[in-house]
This record gives C-alpha cells, structure tokens and sequence, in this order.
C-alpha cells in the first residue's frame, strides 16, 4: 500500500508520471550525491588540496558503488541526513590511502542540496517540454476554431459575445510567461561546509566551488544552506503552472457542462450512468491546481531558517516540493491529453 497517489498502485494511473517519478527516486538521489563527491574531488584536485591520483581513486569508485541501502536507512533514523552513513561506506570502498580525501570541506547538506538542484534542472526541463507541448496544441486549436464564436461569462454570468480566440489566450499566454520563468530559473551547486564559511578550504574556496559548479553544469552562487530563494523561485514556477492549467481545466468542465460549446473525446465513463462522459481531465487539473497552491505556502515556511542551518525548516522541502514536482508534471500530461481531446471548440452557427 502506498501513502501517496503519485505512486499508489493503481491511483498512479490518474495522478503518477514515471518520467518524473525516476529522478525522485532514492537511486537518482544517491547517484547525483555521488556525482557531487567525485566532482568535488577533481575540483579541489585542479586547486592542489588533494593529489590527482586520490582524485581519479574517488571518481572511479563513485561511478560504480552501490552502497548499502538498509544501513543508510539505519543510519539517517540516528542521524536525519544520509550523508554521515554514505561516506563511511564510501571510504571503505575507496581504500585507507584515497579515503582521507573524500569530502574535503564539505557537509551533509552540500551533498543533499546539490543532488536536489541537479535533479530539479532535469526535471524541469522534461516539464519546459511539457509546457511547450500543450502551448503547440493550443495553437492548433486556435488556428482550426479561433474565429468561432463563444459566449463570455464573467462572475458565473453570461456576458457578452467572444471568439475561441480570447478564451485560449487567456490559457495560452500565462504558459508561455511561465515558460520564460522556468527557462531563466538558476540551479546552484552547494558548497558551504560547516557554517557556511567553507573554512576548511581557506582562500582556495570560491575557486573550488567555481570549478564545482563547472564540473556539475550548475550555476556558482556563493553558499544558500540558510537562503533558501532557489528552492521557493522552483516551486513558484511549478505552482503557476499547475496553477493556470487549473484555470482551463475549470473553464472546459463549464464549458462541458453547458453542452455545445466543446466537444471531447476520451474516457470518463459512469458505473451507474452509461449515457455519462465525465471531464475526467479537467477536472484533474483543479483538483492539482489546489493541491500545489496548498503545498507552496508550506515551502515558503522553509525560508525562516534559523541561523546558519535549520533542520526543521531543511526537511519540510523534503516533504513539499516533491509531492509538487509530481502534481505539476501528472497536470502538464493530463493538459497534453486534455488538449488532444479537443474535437470542436466553439458554439455551433
């Protein structure tokens, strides 16, 4: 039995997104750690702080090394973070002689934020896709029905006579800027150390985390560990998006409703009323809309961090943002299917 729909055994079917679902999953999370601990090797090799030859020992065994996944549950019940456990298997791997140098000025949450930003920029770019997917279907639509005619309605009231034309610009253009702001997003590497201060490392920091950064394809920002800006401008970008595909999904259930206006094709069959299509997908889209507008104001309870490090404001992201990563990415492929499912759009002449 699974705690969320998003990975529920057959609850997935409406609300799960495997794409997505893999670079959430812990071997993505353990894999990016160790792209982190192999980088960072090689960066503080190129600055003198560790020998090459201790460097290339940390990179071979990290692009292989499976560790063991029931002692790092163990462990992170003791310690709240995986890291501790995983160096210490690490090191073992690697040989007495190398391991010394695994991890050199680094923390815990170095390793942990610094796998979630790699993953995010992937992830986000399968969604960048998705957006422009459902945007070039609604061009579609715009071009075979945008000159039908349609009746505006404002405050749940018929108002005056539109086109198709306004209705999918009022879909079309949020997405297009929410497009534009998932493009400009910026996702740093972490490199802190203890306090924040990369004190270990001395007047050779900036460089390692600059050549950290180039070695991971993430952008240089001096350490976030207590800023946490860079998660919340994510899940603000994943909150609009699900956010206006709310708002078409809304607005083609009233259209459903009303009869004549669309016409879908797909599933949403009644198990007591045969003569039933329901707007099955649109209505998916409201209810993820909701969820995310629920889950982003707990991720902005993450920005009151505590001095130099919170734990508790740490983990809440934890538990909020990849529960919004799914709902954004199951409401970007429901709005693909949605969209597809467009026969007519318009009121008859």
């Amino acid at each position: 039995m699974a705690i969320s729909a998003f990975d529920h055994p057959f609850l997935c079917g409406l609300f799960g997104d495997e794409e997505v679902a893999v670079h959430l999953s812990a071997e993505a999370d353990i894999t990016a750690m160790l792209a982190f601990e192999a980088a960072l090797a090689r960066a503080e090799a190129k600055a003198g702080i560790v020998p090459a030859a201790a460097a290339d020992r940390i990179t071979e065994v990290c692009r292989s090394f499976r560790p063991d996944m029931e002692q790092l549950k163990i462990a992170v019940a003791t310690d709240s973070v995986v890291v501790p456990e995983l160096v210490r298997q690490l090191r073992r791997a690697i040989g007495d002689e190398e391991a010394q140098y695994l991890h050199v000025g680094a923390t815990s949450q170095d390793v942990i934020d610094t796998s979630l930003m790699l993953r995010m920029k992937t992830i986000l770019s399968l969604l960048a896709s998705r957006v422009e997917r459902v945007i070039g279907r609604l061009d579609q639509l715009d071009r075979a029905f945008g000159e039908q005619p349609l009746m505006a309605y404002t405050r749940m009231q018929a108002a005056i006579p539109i086109t198709v034309s306004d209705r999918l610009r009022a879909w079309r253009d949020p997405l297009a800027r929410h497009l534009q702001a998932i493009n400009a997003l910026e996702f740093p590497v972490q490199l802190g150390g203890a306090a924040g201060s990369l004190d270990r490392l001395g007047n050779l920091g900036d460089q390692v985390r600059a050549e950290l950064a180039r070695e991971l394809a993430l952008s240089d920002l001096r350490q976030w560990q207590n800023q946490r800006d860079p998660i919340i401008n994510v899940g603000h970008c994943l909150s609009l998006v699900s956010g206006t595909l709310g708002k078409m999904g809304q607005d083609i259930a009233l259209m459903a409703q009303s009869g004549g206006e669309i016409e879908l094709s797909g599933g949403g069959t009644s198990s007591a009323m045969v003569h039933k299509q329901n707007p099955v997908a649109a209505e998916m889209l409201v209810t993820l809309a909701r969820f995310n507008a629920v889950q982003i104001s707990g991720l902005h309870q993450s920005l009151v961090h505590e001095q130099e490090r919170s734990g508790a404001a740490w983990t809440l992201e934890w538990l909020l943002l990849p529960q919004m990563t799914m709902a954004t990415a199951a409401a970007l492929r429901l709005a693909d299917q949605l969209v597809g499912e467009i026969r007519r759009i318009g009121t008859p002449a």
